[in-house]
């Protein structure tokens, strides 16, 4: 786990686009969302990255391998038109 939820909203990274080194990004989805104003599983409640470049993604389907995974990383960044690579 590389903890690229936390990164993508994360507003350090505000306009840059994030390069993850990590061998395969995506297998383990993406937490749900909170209702509330305080997120718990993300630095801030939207993706700040302008783009996310991988070298490998895996998680398209529906069968994450973490216990609070909600939606595919794809579904995520394409419900906020993010480009992804």
């Amino acid at each position: 786990m590389v903890g690229y939820p936390e990164s993508l909203t994360d507003p350090s990274y505000k306009g840059q686009i994030l390069v993850l080194t990590y061998p395969m990004i995506g297998s383990y989805g993406v937490p749900k969302r909170e209702d509330i104003l305080l997120p718990t599983q993300f630095e801030s409640s939207q993706i700040h990255v302008a783009a996310l470049v991988v070298e490998s993604y895996s998680g398209d389907g529906e069968d994450f391998s973490h216990h609070l995974a909600e939606s595919p990383l794809g579904q995520w960044f394409q419900e906020h038109g993010i480009p992804a690579i």
